[in-house]
């Protein structure tokens, strides 16, 4: 049997596809695995401000489509991308347990939050996230940015922006852990409560 596993164009996508093969493989015993990659709403269009988009299908719309015509088997999504709703015929078959909950900081010179200079520029996308550095440190200015992780950090190292906020288990699971100048804890900066957490995604079993 051959169970063809739906991701995004990225390399965390491919990452977070090898770490959920183990749970996979308890899933569909002796079966044989393949990746197809769909690019998504999310990955062609590098405009719309993420915070315009938060709770939609931006990012898993056409592996939905994919699944429902039964072009993949299975989706493996970062659990805090999924809609609020699932499209009809779809259900989490398994989330996994978040391999780190917790935002971090990459910066130039590797300072942390509090040590940036009053008008450093920090990048992000989320409105949360927004919210949450506004609040701690209302001298930054906020600039809004697109694209994966090793792009975005190319913006903190070609100078564009002088820090950024991403997920600190997207930077465990490309092995770019060292990146990180700040672990924010939770009581000081709260994160999605699906952060770090993988969707294993198919269509519903009768």
């Amino acid at each position: 049997m051959e169970i063809r596993i739906g991701i995004r164009p990225s390399p965390l996508a491919r990452k977070q596809a090898l770490e959920a093969l183990p749970v996979l493989k308890g899933l569909y015993r002796d079966a044989r695995f393949v990746v197809r990659v769909i690019t998504t709403t999310g990955d062609k269009d590098r405009a719309t401000p993420l915070s315009e988009v938060e709770g939609s299908d931006f990012f898993t719309r056409e592996i939905d489509e994919a699944l429902l015509s039964g072009d993949v088997d299975v989706a493996v999504h970062s659990a805090k991308d999924l809609p609020k709703a699932l499209p009809v015929g779809l259900e989490v078959l398994v989330q996994t347990h978040a391999l780190s909950p917790f935002d971090a900081l990459v910066s130039r010179a590797d300072l942390k939050l509090a040590q940036l200079p009053a008008g450093s520029r920090i990048g992000t996308s989320s409105s949360r996230r927004k919210a949450e550095i506004s609040s701690l440190r209302p001298d930054l200015v906020l600039v809004d940015i697109r694209g994966n992780i090793g792009e975005r950090i190319g913006l903190v190292d070609s100078g564009f922006i002088d820090a950024l906020v991403v997920a600190h288990a997207a930077l465990i699971r490309l092995g770019l852990e060292h990146r990180a100048s700040e672990v924010f804890p939770l009581d000081v900066f709260a994160t999605h409560p699906k952060q770090g957490s993988l969707a294993i995604v198919g269509r519903k079993r009768l």
